[in-house]
Parts: structure tokens; sequence; C-alpha cells
């Protein structure tokens, strides 16, 4: 049987954002695998976690997903803490990444391949204020035609540099002044279902 982690990244601000969309696509992610015989683990960081357990959790995983609201361009802050405390930890411990990859002498090796976690994927699943029209379009000011996962690339490198496959992520636009949460529920079953 295949194994799932799924770290819920969103940190609540009161009367701004409270973290039920991202708890409901937790959740469509959750009864999504687990209707396809898929043992599902869960994080979520706001309700803390143990660093040691996280590690581990990571080595059992086939798969990871990330859900997470988009803060000012990136995710909650309690994210990135998770992320440095979790994977500083494992490398001390030579657990899914045993070093950044580059060998004296050796010049083929390259940056960013030390992970141990072949045969893993990532994938993640944010929701944003911005509008989907912002994104893939070189006309756009702020984002100059990346798409959205190009504009987080910062957390797919992580799992990169660790080994994993890294997959086409699932984005939920304009959620706070036009949202589509129907039309996003369906779009991300069908965005589950080409992972397996």
């Amino acid at each position: 049987m295949k194994t799932a982690l799924i770290i819920n990244a969103h940190q609540k601000w009161e009367k701004m954002s409270e973290g039920k969309l991202n708890e409901f696509f937790e959740q469509s992610i959750i009864d999504y695998l687990v209707g396809k015989n898929i043992k599902v683990i869960t994080t979520k960081i706001a309700t803390g976690y143990k660093v040691n357990e996280e590690i581990e959790k990571h080595e059992v995983a086939d798969l990871v997903i990330t859900q997470t609201p988009v803060f000012w361009f990136n995710t909650p802050w309690i994210h990135k803490k998770y992320i440095d405390e979790v994977f500083t930890e494992a490398l001390m411990h030579q657990k899914i990444v045993v070093s950044d990859g580059r060998q004296l002498g050796d010049r083929s090796k390259q940056y960013g391949t030390g992970g141990v976690s072949q045969g893993k994927k990532y994938m993640l699943s944010a929701t944003w204020n911005a509008p989907k029209t912002a994104f893939s379009d070189n006309d756009q000011i702020l984002f100059k035609g990346k798409t959205a996962d190009e504009v987080l690339h910062n957390l797919s490198a992580v799992y990169k540099f660790s080994g994993f496959e890294i997959l086409n992520g699932f984005h939920s636009y304009d959620v706070l002044k036009n949202p589509d949460i129907e039309n996003d529920t369906k779009r991300l079953v069908n965005h589950m279902g080409q992972l397996f």
C-alpha cells in the first residue's frame, strides 16, 4: 500500500484568513487518496509537530503534498520554520538528504543531487488571492509570464534537492475576490486523478 503525507501549512489570521478553504482542499485530497486505497498521514503545522516524527513521515511517504495559502508570494512563515527544522535535522542524521551532491575532484556531481528520496513524489496545492490571469502571461507586470509553480519554485526546490520527483501543482486562484470553489474542487479531483 502506498502512503501519502499531507502537510497543511495554513497559519490563521483573524478576520483575514481562517483556514477553512485549505482545510476543505486538504480533506478533498485525503478523501480522494483514501478512495484509491492509499494510506494517508497528515501534519497540521499550526497545531504543532515533532521534528523527528516529521522526518519519519517523509521517509515512509511515497507522495508528499503541501496544502497552503499564499501569503505575500510565499507560504506562511510557520511553513518555512517547519522546512528549516525538519530538513536541517534530516541532513544532520543523513535521512531524506545526505549532502548537497557536490564532491571535490568530480565536477560531474552537481549541486542539488545529494538527496536520497528518489522514487518519491512531491506536489504543491496552493490557494491564491491573485487571479489566474496574473500567471503565464508575459504582459503581466508582476510575474512576467511565470506560472504559479514557477513563482513558488522555492518550495519544490527543497524536495527536488532531496531527490523527490516534482509534480505539477494545483492552484486555486482569486479565492478572496472571485472564488469558484465548486469548479476548483472538480479541478483538484481531476488533477489528483492524473497523479496515479
